[in-house]
């Protein structure tokens, strides 16, 4: 196992927005738009994400006219890598080479006898 970072899924997705164009500003709503996640998945994630100094966050500059100012969010350097690093290991094979990854489901089951039997 190598020293990588491991990112839930989640996270995952939004260094890989991010990675797509790593030195612009993004707000959440396009992210939570790109991503499918909600607000109360992503801005827990984007809040991690600055923590551990791998997002930088800022207001925009003036407050457009009809709605509030909105958060701004972009990689830093550290970001870069890790969106790199979680690229990487999301391409990579999960077992061993032609090995059948696919879930299969379980049989169902027939209900059984009512309870207190047959009238």
């Amino acid at each position: 196992m190598t020293g990588a970072p491991a990112f839930s899924a989640q996270t995952a997705s939004v260094l890989a927005v991010f990675g797509g164009k790593p030195a612009a500003w993004w707000h959440g709503y396009d992210i939570a738009k790109r991503t499918g996640l909600k607000s109360g998945t992503l801005y827990p994630i984007l809040i991690r994400l600055a923590d551990r100094g791998l997002v930088e966050a800022r207001w925009e500059d003036e407050q457009p006219a009809g709605r509030p100012r909105r958060h701004l969010y972009r990689l830093t350097a550290d970001g870069r890598a890790a969106a790199r690093s979680a690229a990487v290991h999301a391409t990579a094979p999960a077992g061993p080479a032609g090995a059948d990854r696919r879930r299969t489901a379980a049989p169902m089951r027939r209900p059984g006898p009512a309870l207190g039997g047959a009238r």
